[in-house]
């Protein structure tokens, strides 16, 4: 499988932990846009740590990444569903460069658990960018919105992106602070171009290779845009015909293009008022559009 979260536990050590490493649809994914080489990388680091940030997502619902800057790199955003479609994108300047202290710090870091159930399950937690990686400053969102002791390392190349996390569990073993001691010396050692290297399991072996490592079935990951004509009706139903009417009477049509994935959506004038005189006449459609 080439891309895949990979569940796993260290029952002696009372740590749990997942894997992610994605090989496939990453030119597809990224490609279109002229990312500069720097962006490229750290928005690859983004998307290997969003599956493991949303590993213990069961509803149907959507796990988003948000980084919003004032420097170099404006915005940046990856989102994963329950079934793991995973997608993401980046604005910046043109030549914009640098470390992730120069490209993110002095920003804000938002983690967004929407569900598409109920609003009331929603959960957002927004912290200051900290850390000289973007693995230090989220091991620091677990420590500050999540409270629990966690492990991060990501990696990033044009033909793979990987992440391994690690967690310690309240109860058992994991009670023992020699346990979790031990299993954060052999993580230290860790690289990224190992993570590289290495497939998931094979890696497990070798970092962890006298403690049991019990594997579970791996989940597959999809690099795939979530964008449709029906949601981008309902965002131009949302913009509303006073909004549009510029547009349509300079050009006779609206196009959108979604920022994920470059795909372009083009309504001819005929169309945009078909959409709005339907929403007219059947109120519960536009709500089930939204």
């Amino acid at each position: 499988m080439s891309n895949q979260l990979l569940p796993f536990l260290l029952p002696q050590r009372g740590v749990r932990g997942f894997a992610v490493e994605i090989s496939e649809g990453i030119p597809e994914l990224l490609g279109w846009r002229n990312y500069p080489p720097d962006v490229v990388s750290l928005l690859g680091e983004v998307l290997a740590a969003t599956p493991l940030l949303a590993a213990d997502m069961r509803e149907a619902g959507r796990f988003n990444i948000q980084f919003q800057g004032k420097g170099a790199l404006k915005l940046l955003v990856t989102q994963v569903d329950h079934e793991l479609r995973l997608r993401g994108m980046a604005k910046c300047d043109e030549k914009a460069a640098g470390d992730f202290q120069q490209l993110m710090g002095g920003g804000m870091l938002a983690c967004l658990l929407e569900s598409r159930r109920e609003r009331s399950h929603d959960y957002q937690a927004v912290v200051e960018v900290l850390g000289e990686s973007l693995a230090e400053s989220l091991q620091i969102y677990f420590h500050q919105s999540v409270q629990m002791p966690s492990l991060v390392r990501l990696a990033a190349s044009p033909g793979k992106l990987a992440g391994l996390m690690l967690q310690r569990l309240p109860e058992g073993a994991g009670q023992q602070s020699e346990n979790w001691l031990h299993v954060n010396h052999l993580f230290s050692t860790l690289k990224p171009a190992e993570l590289l290297a290495d497939e998931a399991q094979r890696l497990l072996q070798k970092l962890f290779a006298e403690d049991e490592v019990r594997v579970f079935e791996p989940r597959p990951i999809t690099l795939a845009c979530q964008c449709s004509h029906a949601g981008i009706s309902a965002m131009l139903l949302g913009l509303g015909e006073d909004e549009l009417k510029p547009v349509l009477e300079e050009k006779g049509r609206v196009e959108v293009t979604c920022e994920f994935c470059g795909r372009t959506y083009s309504y001819p004038d005929i169309e945009v008022r078909e959409l709005f005189a339907a929403a007219s006449t059947a109120p519960g459609q536009q709500t089930l559009l939204n």
